[in-house]
C-alpha cells in the first residue's frame, strides 16, 4: 500500500501535478503604487485649483494682489509644494493667476496704462480707465526739505504730503509731494485729502518734467503696497513748474511693477536712432 504522496510530486495529488497553495493577499507592485500615487496627486491638484478659483471668483483674492505663498498654501491644503504648484500652473493656463520670479503668485490683472503725453493726476487717468480711485493721507507736515527737494525747489522749508492711492480698493501707488512752504501755507490736511495739490495751489502751472526708473521695493513701500520686499517697482519723479518756469511742486510716485505701465506718443522719427531722453544711472 502506497502512502498518499508516493510517486507524486511534493504538494501534488499523485495524478495532476502540483496542488495550488493558499492564495497570497493582493500586493501592489512598485509600478502600480506609483500609478496610484500619481492618480491621487492629479485629482488633488485639480481639487485645489478649483477651490482657489472659487476664492478668486468670490473676491477673496483681489486682482493684482499677491496670493498666499506656496508654503502657506501647502499647509492650508495639506498638500506637497509640487501639488500646489501644479494647481497654480493650471490656473495660470486659464489666465486666472500669474507669477514673477522673486515676487510670487498673484491674481492676474491687466496693467493700468498711464499716458505721459499730458500733465494730469493719477485720479483723472484712473477715471478714464473706469477704475474707482481713492487717496489716503499718510502724513501732512511742514518739514525741512530733503537735500534733493531743496536743490529742486530752492527752499529750505516745505509742505510734505504723503499718501497712498488706491485703484478699485487696492493699493496702487505710494506718493510723496513737496511744495515750498510759501505755496502750501494756507492748505489743510482735509483739503489735500479731497483734491490734488495741482488744483489747490494758487499758481498757474506751465508744465512738468517726469523721470521714470526701476527700483526694488524697500520694507516701508512693500508694506504699503502689499508686495514682498525687493519686488520690482517703478519710481516716477515729477517736477512741476509755474508758467514763469519756477519749480513749484515735486513728487515721487512708486508703483508696483506688475500693476502699471506707461505709454507715450512719438510724433516724429528723429534722424538719429539714439533714444532721446535716455540717461545712464550711476
Amino acid at each position: 500500500m502506497t502512502s498518499p504522496d508516493t510517486g507524486g510530486t511534493p504538494g501534488g495529488d499523485g495524478r495532476n501535478g502540483p496542488r495550488p497553495g493558499p492564495r497570497s493577499p493582493l500586493r501592489r507592485t512598485p509600478a502600480s503604487g506609483r500609478r496610484g500615487g500619481l492618480t491621487s496627486r492629479t485629482i488633488r491638484y485639480r481639487e485645489i485649483a478649483d477651490q482657489l478659483r472659487e476664492r478668486v471668483e468670490r473676491g477673496e483674492f483681489v486682482a493684482g494682489r499677491l496670493l498666499p505663498s506656496e508654503a502657506e498654501l501647502s499647509v492650508r491644503y495639506e498638500a506637497s509644494r509640487v501639488t500646489i504648484r501644479r494647481a497654480l500652473e493650471a490656473l495660470r493656463a486659464d489666465g486666472l493667476v500669474a507669477s514673477r520670479q522673486g515676487f510670487g503668485w498673484f491674481v492676474a490683472a491687466d496693467p493700468l496704462r498711464q499716458s505721459l503725453g499730458r500733465l494730469g493726476t493719477i485720479e483723472s487717468q484712473l477715471a478714464e480707465l473706469g477704475v474707482a480711485s481713492e487717496r489716503r493721507i499718510l502724513g501732512f507736515a511742514f518739514v525741512a526739505a530733503p537735500a534733493r527737494v531743496r536743490s529742486v525747489l530752492e527752499c529750505s522749508s516745505v509742505l510734505e504730503v504723503r499718501r497712498i492711492n488706491l485703484a478699485d480698493g487696492a493699493p496702487f501707488a505710494r506718493v510723496t509731494v513737496w511744495c515750498p512752504e510759501s505755496v502750501g501755507a494756507n492748505l489743510s490736511r482735509s483739503e489735500v485729502e479731497a483734491s490734488p495739490l495741482y488744483e489747490l495751489i494758487d499758481e498757474p502751472l506751465g508744465g512738468a518734467t517726469q523721470t521714470i526708473g526701476a527700483a526694488a521695493a524697500d520694507a516701508a513701500d512693500a508694506a504699503l503696497l502689499g508686495i514682498p520686499v525687493g519686488s520690482p517697482v517703478l519710481v516716477c519723479e515729477r517736477i512741476t513748474r509755474s508758467v514763469a518756469g519756477r519749480p513749484v511742486l515735486m513728487s515721487e510716485h512708486v508703483f508696483p511693477g506688475h500693476l502699471t505701465e506707461f505709454s507715450v506718443e512719438l510724433p516724429s522719427v528723429e534722424a538719429s536712432m539714439a533714444p532721446s531722453g535716455l540717461r545712464l544711472v550711476e
